[in-house]
């Protein structure tokens, strides 16, 4: 017969009549016929998938609204599930001459309960009678036993009617090697929670209701159970298993863990294991061929549902927006006060401005500025050693890492891949576990795989403690009271491609030693931070998008030590990365962006290692090291926050070396005095630590806390916070801004076109070394010292600047450094000037005023203007304790001989090619520090160099 002979929609009205075989036998007359029968997707095949007593709708229990992709599929691989439990060959290929008569065709049906015709009355006296693989048959009623029943043979008990038509008051102890039991409401006997116990069998559940009972499986035994509900505070206890399936199950209502994995797997196998693996293995394929339903359906809440794309929340600036926002940043900025456009808490930031009295040049000086001709002799100095640092320009979204996929991370990670493709243990699949204590406990080397899984409304959605290890991919875990997932004394695991948001606490909670592998999640909407990591907890967190949350994107304390590495973290209440009370970490090739507070906040000990991330677009600073905070900030983008690029309290050692810092609203770089207050510590947007607790109990902190590990007791101590090889530039306010009463050292950066004076010390109680810097091109003063400020300037260039090139009223030494080309004075002084270069383009070459003791020696300085009779070096006639020696005045016989020569223009370099923020020597930062610690160490505090012997 031909298909074309009648109309397709007339034969499939015909074919929607017949039964499940003779659908089978159709699709085998040929191809024409076979693509017939598949066209009956959403008729028969529905039908026949709904009308199945043994399953319920295919996306139950989690989203029963939606239908599956294939209602055909569905039924097949129902088909295949049901039939794991006959699958015992030991039993029934005992010969290939056996194998033509195989008893499951032959079994019995029994009947049991109120029958016309006969029937057993007890479920007992059935079983009794009952052989190997015969057929239990339930009618209707409440079946009670008064002691507990022992499965010795394998059997088949089936319920008749609808679920809870048939309710069981049994604990059964199965002895026999499978069994299946379906379509049943067990409820718990008078003697026994557990109604269900195997110890070396295989079990298979099918649509079963459980309501206030335990089953209990214990290795070498195996379960599968499919289309089963846990209810009234039901559980499922795993003790050592190899494998077990728990497939579209429904846990609810528990006062407990709905799921407790314990115990290593035992190394003995019954005869179900392998028939599980394939099966947990086909899972496992179509889940990660397929399976996006998660991310695809999980709401409106996240950010780009099932993608790693970067769109924003609603109500939150774009990238764009913020562009459009910020063009007029430098424009606008000196007719507008910062305060003004701050956000609430955020005053603390900006302090008075750079220390402007340096503009209050004597009328004298003014009258003899404006005075001068136009034309002048200019200098060259673009060949300075820090030439490679002078391209700082913003860089924009195309610029930022992408995020990688999972199957791209699990090319990359040989273990993360080994645990992606590992199978033991029990395995969740499709279920939802809501409103209860507990989903998951994992414990005492305990294994688990958690896939496509909904967790919703318990006080905590996983737990995995005690080496235990766990896989948990393309879950959603929401809504919990507590973290929702957490990891403690030493679990491992896999966490990948799962949508965890709007949880009470954390995230995700890794501490005592954990060390899981966390892959492009999306953490979002948390009320608290979305990742925690405190005592010893570590583990690599990589490639995920956390955002949205009302504290830290990723918190770490108490000796916390993850890799956090190419994540995008954005749009939080409070700090990206936020790092405290002696946590560290190395955190690199993030981008974090568009967070209220700072991007990466440290403090109270905290000593990461913050490497290449794109910090920017924050509504506050970029960094910030608060009290005490340490840490290695090296390679990284900062640019385009509205506080400070960096914010450090001169109470912290950071070492920030190799960054780009420019673009920022306020200043490039601020160190400041000024202890934390409760607006500082509002700033970093969390609690203390007395609140990170696990289920309201109060933790002892102490027990978490060990001894520094290997990487602080290899590390030489860092006495003075140091600021090398960094580019400011384009700042909003003054480029490096000073008001410490701590030492601090400032070496070999570019500052260059900020809105203020290139570097400002306002306030210096001990030495503040500036050496071998290029400043250039500040909308002020080069360099500004306040009085009373300890500061040396040392081989530094100081060119092109707005004002002066520097403005010196504090105590110190201004040696070796070239000031030229800068729109006023060179060097306006009241201290020591030895063996400078100084070319001032209007103005004095150096300006000695007021009564002051100094010495100005050995300094050459180059004609300004040709016909200039200006004496280069001006001091008040008054004075007489200021010293000027064998000091110079250099005249250009020809153009071609006006230069910077022997040597070149200051800084210099020996290898400026090599020293990129990209390729910067970790060791760098600790070798720099060494040398100059080994200065301070010796005692050397008078106003002689303390750089002579390391320079």
């Amino acid at each position: 017969m031909e298909v074309g002979s009648l109309p397709v929609e007339l034969w499939r009205l015909i074919l929607a009549y017949l039964p499940l075989p003779d659908l089978g036998r159709c699709c085998l007359v040929c191809r024409a016929w076979r693509e017939l029968i598949l066209s009956l997707d959403s008729t028969r095949w529905r039908q026949l998938c709904l009308g199945c007593p043994e399953c319920r709708h295919p996306n139950w229990p989690r989203r029963p609204h939606l239908p599956p992709v294939s209602w055909r599929e569905a039924l097949h691989q129902h088909a295949l599930a049901s039939r794991t439990w006959t699958q015992n060959g030991s039993d029934l290929h005992s010969s290939a001459c056996l194998h033509l008569f195989r008893r499951r065709k032959d079994r019995r049906v029994w009947h049991v309960g109120t029958v016309a015709g006969g029937g057993y009355e007890t479920l007992r006296g059935a079983l009794a009678a009952a052989g190997p693989y015969d057929k239990l048959v339930l009618h209707a009623g409440v079946y009670e036993e008064q002691a507990e029943v022992s499965l010795k043979v394998p059997v088949e008990i089936v319920g008749m009617g609808k679920l809870g038509d048939v309710s069981l008051l049994v604990s059964f102890d199965q002895q026999c090697p499978t069994a299946r039991l379906c379509n049943l409401v067990f409820m718990p006997a008078w003697f026994s929670p557990v109604v269900y116990k195997t110890s070396s069998g295989h079990v298979q559940l099918d649509n079963c209701n459980f309501e206030g009972c335990q089953i209990h499986i214990r290795g070498p035994g195996t379960c599968q159970a499919r289309f089963c509900s846990f209810a009234q505070g039901s559980s499922a206890h795993f003790l050592g298993v190899a494998i077990s399936l728990m497939d579209s199950c429904e846990f609810s209502g528990g006062d407990s863990a709905s799921v407790t994995v314990e115990g290593a797997p035992v190394s003995e196998r019954n005869w179900a294991f392998k028939h599980l693996v394939a099966l947990a293995k086909t899972f496992t394929m179509m889940t990660s061929n397929g399976s996006t339903e998660i991310s695809n359906q999980s709401g409106k809440d996240s950010m780009g549902a099932g993608s790693h794309g970067n769109k924003p929340l609603e109500g939150v600036n774009t990238m764009e927006d913020w562009s459009k926002q910020e063009v007029d940043w430098e424009t606008n900025w000196a007719k507008q006060k910062c305060r003004d456009s701050l956000l609430p808490g955020q005053d603390g930031t900006m302090i008075e401005e750079d220390g402007m009295e340096t503009s209050s040049v004597s009328s004298e000086e003014d009258d003899e500025q404006n005075g001068e001709k136009s034309t002048c002799l200019k200098l060259s100095y673009d060949q300075h050693g820090l030439a490679h640092l002078s391209k700082a320009d913003m860089p924009d979204s195309s610029a930022f890492p992408a995020l990688l996929s999972l199957s791209a991370e699990l090319q990359r990670d040989a273990e993360a891949r080994d645990l992606a493709a590992s199978v033991q243990g029990c395995l969740l699949r499709r279920c939802l576990l809501r409103d209860g204590k507990g989903g998951v406990h994992l414990c005492n080397h305990g294994q688990a795989r958690l896939e496509a899984n909904v967790f919703r409304g318990l006080n905590y959605a996983v737990r995995c403690i005690q080496n235990a290890k766990m896989v948990m991919l393309r879950n959603e875990v929401c809504g919990c009271k507590a973290s929702g997932v957490f990891l403690r004394l030493s679990a491992q695991g896999l966490i990948a491609e799962n949508n965890i948001h709007s949880n009470g606490e954390a995230g995700l909670d890794i501490r005592k030693g954990a060390n899981p592998i966390i892959l492009c999640n999306r953490i979002h909407s948390g009320l608290r931070s979305g990742i925690v990591v405190l005592g010893n907890g570590r583990g690599s967190i990589r490639s995920n998008q956390i955002y949205g949350n009302k504290e830290a994107g990723v918190y770490i304390l108490f000796n916390g030590n993850p890799v956090v590495s190419g994540n995008h973290i954005f749009q939080g209440l409070a700090a990206g990365i936020a790092v405290n009370y002696n946590g560290r970490g190395l955190i690199t090739e993030n981008v974090i962006r568009q967070n209220q507070w700072g991007g990466a906040d440290i403090r109270r000990g905290g000593d990461p290692v913050l490497r290449n991330n794109f910090i920017c677009y924050g509504y506050s600073d970029g960094v910030v090291v608060g009290e005490r905070g340490r840490g290695l900030i090296d390679g990284n983008h900062i640019y385009g926050n509205r506080g400070c690029g960096v914010w450090v309290m001169s109470s912290s050692l950071p070492q920030l070396i190799g960054n780009h810092i420019t673009h920022n609203r306020m200043y490039g770089l601020a160190v400041f005095c000024r202890k934390d207050t409760d607006s500082a510590v509002g700033r970093e947007g969390y609690r203390g630590p007395e609140n990170f607790n696990e289920e309201g109990e109060l933790m002892a902190w102490e027990s978490d806390i060990d001894s520094e590990d290997e990487r602080f007791s290899s590390r030489r101590p860092i006495t003075v916070a140091l600021v090398e090889n960094n580019c400011i530039s384009h700042n909003g306010a003054v480029g490096v801004y000073v008001k410490s009463s701590e030492p601090l050292n400032v070496v070999a950066n570019m500052v260059k076109n900020n809105t203020g004076a290139g570097v400002s010390v306002i306030q210096s109680a001990q030495l503040t070394r500036l050496v071998g810097n290029c400043v250039l091109c500040n909308g002020w003063t080069g360099v500004t010292v306040d009085g009373e400020c300890r500061v040396e300037l040392r081989s530094n260039g100081v060119y092109g600047n707005n004002c002066h090139g520097v403005c010196f009223r504090g105590d110190g030494l201004i040696v070796e450094n070239d000031v030229v080309g800068n729109n006023a004075v060179g060097i306006r002084v009241m201290d020591n000037v030895l063996r400078n270069r100084v070319q001032a383009l209007r103005g004095y070459g150096i300006s000695v005023k007021e009564r002051v003791r100094g010495v100005v020696q050995e300094n050459l300085v180059y004609q300004g203007h040709p016909t200039s009779t200006k004496t280069p070096i001006r001091t008040n006639t008054q004075n007489l304790e200021c010293v000027v020696l064998n000091n110079s005045l250099l005249t250009p016989r020809s153009q071609a001989l006006w230069a910077l020569e022997n040597p070149p223009p200051r800084p210099h370099s020996s290898n400026p090619s090599s020293v990129t923020p990209s390729t910067l020597p970790a060791h760098l930062a600790i070798t720099m520090t060494n040398r100059i610690t080994a200065s301070v160490e010796s005692g050397c505090h008078n106003n002689g160099s303390i750089f002579c012997s390391i320079l």
